[in-house]
């Protein structure tokens, strides 16, 4: 599936799958976040996706040109879950908002666990 942006000049076309691997890739650098997540739990454990799976942990939903998009994160023991969202929210749209020129209508974050780092890895 792909969303189309409309200009003077024509048509741009964008993918879901570029738009979910922009925001994995904003995601993983945000402070707190371990990484991104499956959409999926398997025997009650969520599983941390590498860089080239992000789009497994982003869903992208285009309806009646509202862009809502659903973020399936880990975040790091000890930090403050509610902040960690907020910031990984506002950070998202912010990017996704100027990078493509698209109009993000919502950010939901799913928090899908909580991991101990440690200071070796």
């Amino acid at each position: 599936m792909s969303l189309k942006i409309n200009n003077e000049l024509g048509t741009i076309e964008v993918s879901t799958d570029v738009i979910a691997n922009i925001a994995g890739g904003v995601v993983s650098e945000s402070y707190g976040v371990v990484g991104m997540a499956s959409k999926t739990f398997r025997d009650g454990f969520a599983e941390l996706l590498g860089k080239e799976n992000y789009a497994r942990g982003v869903v992208v939903d285009n309806e009646n040109e509202n862009l809502k998009i659903d973020l399936y994160i880990i975040v790091l023991y000890g930090v403050k879950i509610s902040e960690v969202a907020s910031n990984v929210q506002t950070t998202v749209k912010y990017t996704l908002e100027k990078t493509l020129g698209l109009k993000i209508d919502s950010v939901n974050i799913h928090v899908q666990g909580v991991r101990i780092i440690d200071s070796d890895e």
